[in-house]
């Protein structure tokens, strides 16, 4: 599609409610993580508990996001995105009312299936209203919401407003802006002429040229989905487990008080939020494969200097900005554009949801758990070596990528088609 054809209008509307409703996703799913101190108290839970709590929602987010990944390339993004939004946000409300451990992890269990329905269909749809030019840079602007709203604000929004009222309030008062996203989505976000023509165009021809076929095992033809995965499962393990029990290590192994916590754990949203639109945006023009080898070797770099750190709240703070820039980064490159543009035609959501869906049950449902078993057994200030070695692991997994940005594959093609014309007859 030509661009001066593109309805721009609608590109940034689509984009902004999308990554609000990210954000919001982000926001319920997160603001759990710094509550934890006080409802550990109140509902007698043990650093175990905690990482279920937060890998059951990954496990049914990744569940789910396979499963309705698929359904919205067939049923529409509309009637998928819509009662997602409206019902993880009550789920949030009712996380407040919760009344022992088996109760909030039914909760949390039923919060991802509505986020994981959310996700995989967002992406797509977010791909579906972008310029080619602008699929990378867009979905990371998008997902970068999560980071923003989920990493960075919940930690400061969480810790203040227990100040003022109970836990359990403090879901109920965050469930509110969901409902009215939904609401907005509703009067703005349509449905694609068709997926391909919308959100394909420009792609690698080796991808845009096979025809969809309707099932999910086509997608797995790919080299870059199954690679993706286990990336992607790499780079979650990275956030998931530092969000999940950076609480704990920072009150009880570093000694921070509740406030200074706050502000040290929101580095890892303010980063990734730079991060997950930065990092996809320079693929763009760098290629998805180096950004990938980089975002991974400078994690792991990072990870391993925040480990040796004491109780420096500015040093802490900075040093974890930059390893979520590149973790959180990771997140958006892998299961934005790599996903999109690796997808038979017809079938973005379905990839995505593959993708997403392998690394939210391995990196946001078993390494949380793994990591509270590892705190319980090994000592809080253990965990942080289990994302070291994932993200040691996503170096290694990341070589395996076949270049699929649209300029860098231009730029390929131009380079062995200039090299062959100076070759001698």
């Amino acid at each position: 599609m030509k661009s001066n054809r593109w309805d721009t209008s609608y590109e940034w509307r689509a984009v902004t409610l999308l990554g609000l409703g990210f954000g919001l996703v982000g926001l319920d799913r997160w603001l759990i993580a710094p509550l934890f101190p006080s409802i550990m108290k109140d509902l007698h839970l043990t650093a175990q508990d905690v990482g279920n709590c937060i890998g059951i929602l990954g496990l049914s987010w990744g569940v789910f996001a396979a499963l309705m990944g698929g359904i919205s390339d067939k049923i529409g993004r509309r009637k998928v995105l819509i009662p997602a939004i409206l019902a993880f946000s009550l789920l949030s409300g009712f996380s407040g009312v919760a009344g022992g451990l088996a109760s909030l992890l039914a909760i949390r269990a039923l919060m991802g299936v509505a986020e994981g329905s959310f996700c995989p269909t967002s992406f797509a749809a977010t791909a579906d209203a972008s310029h080619p030019k602008r699929r990378g840079f867009n979905l990371g602007l998008q997902q970068s919401g999560f980071a923003l709203f989920g990493l960075a604000l919940s930690p400061i929004i969480a810790t203040q407003l227990l100040t003022v009222v109970t836990w359990r309030w403090v879901f109920a008062l965050v469930s509110v802006p969901g409902l009215i996203l939904g609401l907005a989505m509703y009067f703005v976000i349509r449905e694609p002429r068709t997926t391909s023509e919308a959100s394909l165009d420009d792609r690698p021809a080796q991808s845009a040229a096979r025809p969809a076929q309707d099932n999910w095992r086509d997608v797995l033809k790919s080299r870059n989905i199954p690679v993706a995965m286990v990336a992607l499962f790499c780079a979650m393990t990275g956030v998931f487990v530092l969000g999940a029990m950076l609480p704990l290590y920072l009150t009880d192994y570093l000694s921070l008080d509740t406030q200074r916590m706050g502000i040290v754990l929101s580095a890892i949203g303010f980063g990734g939020f730079v991060g997950q639109f930065g990092l996809p945006g320079l693929s763009d023009f760098i290629g998805r494969r180096f950004a990938s080898i980089a975002g991974f070797a400078g994690t792991a770099i990072m990870l391993y200097v925040f480990r040796g750190l004491g109780a420096q709240p500015l040093i802490l703070f900075i040093v974890l900005f930059v390893a979520a820039f590149f973790t959180l980064g990771l997140v958006a490159l892998l299961s934005g554009p790599i996903a999109t543009e690796a997808a038979p035609i017809g079938m973005v959501s379905t990839a995505i949801g593959i993708v997403v869906g392998a690394g939210e049950i391995f990196g946001g449902g078993v390494a949380p758990a793994l990591a509270g078993l590892v705190a319980t057994k090994f000592g809080i200030h253990n965990i942080i070596w289990l994302p070291i070695f994932a993200v040691l692991l996503g170096v290694g997994v990341s070589l395996l990528l076949e270049e699929t940005a649209p300029a860098k594959v231009r730029r390929n093609a131009q380079t062995m088609a200039l090299s062959g014309s100076e070759q001698p007859e």
